[in-house]
Formats: structure tokens, sequence, C-alpha cells
């Protein structure tokens, strides 16, 4: 038979399996993070009809006679170029800036990803919704991350411990115009004594700073302190345990004054002196009738500069504020940042990272496997994935409410449509001339 006849066929079936691959591009123009197929031909079988020689004496020499045999596909390959990324506002839509893909799995087994159209299912897991697969990472227990990765499960109504307050901040102005507070008559000095605050000009000599607190059960207590004028420079303190709910046989009427530089003294440019062999920041602790461990609290009146506690002439204006504590809360909302940090937002106004999703990289992606669903798995030319976390063992970023666009260029589409199709019906014109040429071969004997 003719050669010809058999070079075609597989031109056909080439351009077949082209064109196949050419549909199943332009069918998946709209799937998530679709990555586009490409074909490569290669020569097929060269049968050889005569040797070359060597060039004998002053002769020259003859190059091999072959005659090629067809055509074979050399490869077909997944193109792992960025798709453009859509907008949802979904939270759990992830799109990844980058090579890396996203790590599921299906029980021991693990898959790989492009597509982050993630959802919480029943269980508070982060899944694919395509087949259930639980997307990994590294969980985080109270703030802190544990090692290993495993499921990302975020199930709402989880609660966070309450913490007792430990810091809080003195800061503001106190009226350098002020008067030393004036005992009066009394034989100690007690700015908390209404009567010798009822003493004329001692209205601006003192003045009243609270702030709630927290102990270790998350009950609210009320600390308040009194700032009063005790020299030329110096503002002294004093704690009021009155209205806070605390076991009176601690310490001095429930509150213990564990140490701390009293007075305060102001330097000539009105900022406290802060001076590190001699200033210590007031300490004091109490304990709660919640029954919760005794609460002890720092607080600290230094700032940069102006930014502490001040004495400027002019209206108070000194408060306690950003203490450290609060009480219990329950899981309400979630977001996740460009490092695939899972931050949780609870219902007691605080936030602490739930988990971070893992991210892989392979050396040679292009040698990953098509398993259905979007998902990939390794073979033996894609090399052991390399585990880490986006901007820090990844070179990728995660962005949170989009989604990776497919990445098939329908104008390159139909462009290869139309040569497929232009080579396929070459090939096909082959055949027919063969077919003719045989026909006269046939038809020689009559």
């Amino acid at each position: 038979m003719i050669r010809s006849l058999f070079s075609g066929v597989t031109g056909l079936r080439n351009h077949q399996l082209r064109l196949d691959v050419i549909g199943n591009n332009v069918a998946n123009v709209n799937t998530t993070a679709f990555k586009s197929g490409r074909v490569a031909f290669k020569e097929g079988f060269a049968q050889l009809v005569s040797g070359a020689t060597r060039p004998p004496g002053n002769q020259g020499g003859v190059n091999p006679v072959q005659v090629g045999l067809g055509s074979q596909v050399a490869s077909v390959d997944t193109l792992f170029s960025q798709g453009n990324v859509e907008t949802t506002g979904i939270g759990t839509d992830l799109a990844i800036q980058g090579n890396s893909f996203f790590v599921v799995s299906k029980g021991n087994q693990f898959f790989y990803t492009r597509a982050g159209n993630f959802q919480l299912d029943a269980d508070g897991r982060l899944v694919s919704p395509a087949n259930g697969f639980v997307v990994q990472g590294r969980v985080a227990v109270n703030g802190t991350f544990q090692d290993g990765i495993q499921d990302i499960r975020l199930p709402f109504g989880q609660k966070t411990a309450a913490l007792p307050t430990s810091n809080t901040t003195l800061a503001g102005n106190l009226d350098a115009a002020a008067q030393v507070f004036s005992q009066g008559t009394a034989a100690t000095v007690d700015p908390l004594d209404p009567s010798q605050r009822q003493i004329p000009g001692n209205e601006r000599s003192y003045k009243d700073v609270s702030i709630t607190v927290y102990d270790s059960l998350g009950e609210q207590h009320e600390l308040k302190m009194v700032l009063y004028k005790s020299g030329p420079s110096e503002w002294s303190w004093q704690i009021d345990p009155t209205g806070m709910d605390i076991d009176a046989t601690f310490g001095t009427a429930g509150i213990s004054i564990v140490g701390g530089t009293n007075p305060f003294t102001f330097l000539p440019d009105g900022t406290l002196d802060t001076n590190p062999a001699t200033f210590v920041p007031p300490q004091i602790s109490f304990r709660p009738n919640s029954g919760a461990a005794d609460v002890t609290i720092t607080i600290d009146p230094r700032g940069a500069g102006v930014n502490g506690l001040t004495q400027f002439a002019g209206t108070h204006n000194s408060v306690l504020r950003d203490q450290d504590g609060y009480t219990s809360g329950s899981l309400q909302s979630f977001s996740i940042d460009r490092t695939g940090t899972i931050v949780g937002s609870f219902t007691n106004g605080t936030t602490q990272p739930l988990g971070q999703i893992v991210l892989s990289d392979f050396n040679n992606p292009g040698g990953l496997m098509r398993v259905g669903d979007n998902m990939y798995s390794t073979s033996g030319n894609s090399g052991s994935p390399v585990y880490g976390f986006a901007l820090e063992g990844a070179q990728s970023e995660i962005v949170s409410g989009a989604l990776e666009m497919s990445n098939v260029d329908l104008a390159q589409e139909f462009t290869s449509m139309i040569v497929a199709e232009r080579g396929y019906q070459a090939n096909s014109r082959v055949i027919t001339t063969s077919d003719r040429l045989l026909e006269e071969l046939v038809n020689m004997k009559r």
C-alpha cells in the first residue's frame, strides 16, 4: 500500500486530538482557575530506503535516503499561566497570585488545586464544594499556631477565654496652674474626703480617673484612681476601692499597692520624669469576690514625649485607657488576609488567628496529573510538593473575596481551531489522493 495513505491517517488522528484539546479549552472558558492545554506534534517513524556512504577516494559521499511515515503527538502540555482575578465579595472565595496551589485532602490523600471557591460544611470545615475535599493548613489554639498540617475548621460559636487585665495606660494633662491640694484642718491629706475636696481652691487640685478592668473569669471591675497635687511639680496618686466588687479582706480595703513611684515628678518642660534609675510604674493588686484569681495591674504613665502624662497650664484631661483584658466571647465572623491567615472576630470585640491556609509549590507543575473537579495529583515528573505559607515559604499571595478565572484565550483557541481544521482537511486530501492513485493502479488490469 502507498505510504502516504498511512501518513495521512496519522495526520488525521493527531489533528483530531488537537481539536479535542481545543474543544476542552473552549468548554472550560468560564471554569474557575482552569488551565488551558496545548498539543505539540513530532515527526513519526522514518523508513530508511538507503543508508549514507562515506566519500570513497576522490568521490563525494551519499546522504541517507529516508521517507517519513507520518506524525505523532509529542506532548499535551498544561499551561499554568496566571488567570485574571474576578472579585466576588464572598469571604471564603480565594485566588492565588503566583504559581502555588491550595492543598486539599480526601482522608490521607492530598490533592492540589487553583480553584479557591471554598465553602464551610456542617462541621465548620473549609471544603471544596465540587467534591467535599477539606482545605489544609495549620490551626491556632487560643491564638497560637500549632505544628503540623491538618484540616482547617472554623466552627461558629467556639469560645475564647477571658483574659484578666494586667496593664493599663495613664495619659493626658494635669493642670500646672492648680494649687497644692490643701488638707485644711484634717490630720492627714485624703483626696477622697469630700470635706477636703470642698476646700476653696482644691476643686482644680485633684483629678479622678477610672477604667473598666477584667478578672480571670471575665467579670468587670471599675478601677478608680485619684491624682492630686502634692508639690509645685509633684502629683501624688491614690487608689479608690469604692464601688469595686472585691474581697475587702484582701490587702488594705481590698486593694494592695504592690509598688510604684509616688508622687509623680514633672520636669520643667512639663513632661513626666521617668528616670529609669528611680521611676517605677504603679502596680496594684485586688482579689475579686467572683472567686477569680487575684488581679495585678500595672498602671503606666510613661509615653513618648508629651504622649504620656504631662503637666501644663490648662484643663485636666488625664485618663486611664488601653487596658488589655477582656471577657469571654464567641466566634461571630472571620476574614482571610493576603498571607492566608484566618482571623476570627469574637463577640467580646477581640480578634484572634484561627488558622493559616497552606500552599504548595512544585518544581515542574506541568508534570501534575488532572484528576477532575479542578484537582491535580502528583506524578513521577512533577516533583514532590514543597509546602509553605503565602509570602513566607511560598512567594505567592492569597486574594480573599476573589476567584481566579480561566486562562483560556478565545482568540488564540479559535485561531488554533482554524489551523487544526485546515491541517485535518489537508491530511484528508492526502488520503483521497492516495486512494485515487491506488484506483488507477488497480484499473491498469482491465
